[in-house]
């Protein structure tokens, strides 16, 4: 199909839909018509007793059972908070996604239908895109939503102050780790005997990933073991000199790190900083498949990471310490036999922030498209090793200038 006949025919869609699907809601509209994906599994919903929302209300997770061996261990993204602000939903997409929490009927809603082609078992058929089956297809699934602000890993509950005054205190419960190890322990009853297990999230969820690992792998009895944190890097940061220090040391404070997570973590992480992690999940499991992806000009973790704490903080300077962070994070890795990285550079969907999500169009590095260097890590347990120069490939691909509109308008990008 022709570029000039597919924007006709998003127009012709968009005209066609009745009045109750436009306006706020006409973008998401039109992406389900137009994409060839998502998922309509049977969500089984689990609520345990003692597990929360920051805003108290009761916790939810997801599972998909199927009649595969392997199971997807899925971590959901979105922001995180520290403050008035970013907890009550006030600060955006930079703060906590579901302040208001988890509803029963969540995985019926468009994001977590759409987000995660790894989770849906496909990459998704878009204009000049097709369809594409991944590794995971059919595998057993426990979704992590998020509503706790901590990249699921807090155990604090504290007061937040509106700093304008406007609205009373936040009570805010950062226990992402209770709730995780809840979710760890239930899943091993469920599924005693897993073949594979991945693990992975996205943004706030890769993060996740990172420091829940040793955790989800010892809880879960699995043959092998497979490890992709998309784009939530723990860059390493052992003194005030590295650029993400000022972050690191604001969390563990604020989401209560050091008598959760951080205390219960074995001698190979060096809790003086943060970013020995990815080492510390290197050597405890080193028949495991370790992986980072990310892209090279994401400039949504990047402002997280600094926009707040380090000057100038404009847009190239941000990415200028991302880039910097992420020669320490690839020097990292490369210490051990079994950790890969897949860095693509830039494309212009939520503004180059994470691979694995909505589609993997833009996602290859290096002309390797993201759905091979899947099959690599989990399948041929292969190490890849692929950080993309500059270029600017996708601001020419026919197939990203149609989508990538789409895309971020149906999102709220």
């Amino acid at each position: 199909m022709s570029m000039k006949r597919v924007v006709v025919w998003m127009v012709v869609l968009g005209a066609a839909l009745p009045a109750h699907a436009r306006g706020e809601t006409l973008a998401q509209a039109l992406f389900e018509l137009v994409v060839d994906g998502g998922n309509h599994y049977h969500w089984e919903k689990v609520a345990l007793p003692g597990t929360q929302c920051g805003n108290g209300s009761q916790y939810k997770f997801f599972v998909r059972r199927t009649s595969s061996p392997n199971l997807l261990f899925f971590f959901e993204g979105g922001g995180a908070c520290f403050d008035f602000d970013t907890c009550s939903g006030r600060a955006g997409i930079l703060g906590a996604a579901n302040p208001n929490g988890i509803a029963d009927d969540y995985m019926t809603e468009f994001t977590p239908r759409y987000i995660s082609p790894l989770v849906n078992g496909a990459d998704p058929g878009l204009p000049l895109h097709a369809r594409t089956d991944l590794v995971t297809r059919d595998w057993n699934i426990i979704y992590m939503p998020y509503c706790t602000g901590d990249v699921h890993m807090g155990s604090r509950t504290t007061t937040y102050t509106d700093p304008t005054g406007a609205q009373p205190p936040l009570t805010w419960r950062h226990v992402g780790y209770g709730n995780t190890l809840a979710a760890i322990q239930w899943a091993h009853a469920q599924f005693p005997s897993v073949a594979k297990l991945l693990v992975t999230g996205f943004s706030a969820g890769g993060a996740a990933t990172a420091a829940g690992y040793y955790f989800v792998r010892r809880g879960i009895a699995a043959r092998r073991g497979y490890y992709l944190d998309d784009s939530g890097p723990i860059f390493p940061a052992p003194d005030a000199s590295f650029h993400s220090r000022p972050l690191h040391d604001l969390i563990r404070v604020a989401w209560g790190l050091d008598s959760g997570v951080l205390a219960a973590l074995p001698a190979t992480f060096d809790p003086d900083d943060l970013g020995s992690i990815n080492r510390m999940v290197a050597l405890e499991f080193p028949d495991d498949q370790i992986a980072y992806t990310g892209f090279t000009r994401d400039f949504v973790y990047s402002r997280f990471s600094y926009e707040l704490f380090l000057t100038p903080n404009d847009k190239e300077s941000i990415l200028g310490y991302w880039e910097d962070d992420e020669d320490n994070l690839v020097a990292q890795l490369e210490g051990f036999h079994n950790t890969s990285y897949f860095i693509p550079y830039e494309r212009p969907i939520y503004d180059s922030h994470c691979t694995t999500i909505i589609t993997f169009i833009g996602s290859q590095a290096d002309f390797v498209p993201m759905a091979v260097f899947l099959r690599r890590l989990i399948i041929d347990g292969k190490r890849t090793r692929i950080r993309e120069p500059p270029n600017d490939y996708n601001a020419h691909d026919p197939a990203m200038i149609i989508n990538a509109p789409l895309i971020n308008a149906a999102f709220g990008f």
